[in-house]
């Protein structure tokens, strides 16, 4: 997949879920459930025990029908084996000037996380191709977001922490791109109870809010 396909294909959907859970083959499970849901792309972080595993999984389950990334990437070593397990995108929770410059070697697109105005600018001018904003919700939430757009309207957005249903839209509507999603659609408990099509259901939810946000948006 391009990188101009992985990235509109981002935008396209709206939404990353952040896929955190206790073991490759409940992030598999996740996956497939938010897919049921409508949702084609997930970010599986590297605090998943065998990540790379339910990666390659995905990888070969989905192929082109989903966008598959790696998160809590903390080096470019890491993202280079998640690369090779089949990722698309990179997600990082800081600013790493090497990690940024081995997705760009390699036509990939990369997320670096910044909070900052001048983390923010560093990672754009480094080719970062989206910044995931973190934590966003500990700052002002869709407000920082919007402030952050006032002097950078060319820098394309992910606000990550604080989005939920209620909030999801309002970051839309205050500018960013997408929206990346953790433990309120994907929460431990729901797994441990194994009751999956909770997800599928979520993420209908979200994609739903999405839509309308973006609708209410195009009305102004």
């Amino acid at each position: 997949m391009t990188k101009e396909r992985i990235l509109s294909f981002i935008k396209d959907v709206g939404i990353v879920p952040v896929i955190r859970t206790q073991s490759a083959e409940s992030a598999v499970r996740t996956i497939e459930a938010i897919y049921e849901g409508g949702i084609r792309a997930a970010e599986i972080t590297m605090t998943v025990p065998g990540a790379v595993k339910a990666l390659e999984r995905v990888a070969d389950q989905y192929g082109d029908k989903i966008v598959l990334g790696a998160g809590t990437v903390l080096d470019p070593e890491t993202a280079r084996i998640c690369m090779l397990a089949g990722a698309e995108f990179f997600v990082t929770p800081s600013l790493k000037l090497a990690t940024i410059e081995m997705a760009k070697r390699y036509g990939k697109v990369v997320c670096p996380g910044a909070l900052t105005p001048t983390e923010v600018l560093t990672a754009w001018e480094h080719g970062a191709d989206i910044v995931k904003i973190f934590p966003c919700g500990n700052v002002g939430g869709p407000k920082y977001i919007k402030a952050l757009k006032a002097p950078f309207p060319q820098i394309e957005m992910i606000p990550t922490g604080g989005v939920n249903l209620e909030t999801a839209g309002e970051f839309l509507k205050a500018g960013a791109c997408a929206v990346a999603v953790g433990a309120s659609l994907v929460d431990a408990k729901t797994i441990h109870e194994g009751r999956y099509e909770v997800f599928t259901e979520r993420a209908r939810q979200y994609l739903e809010v999405i839509r309308k946000a973006r609708e209410d948006g195009a009305a102004k």
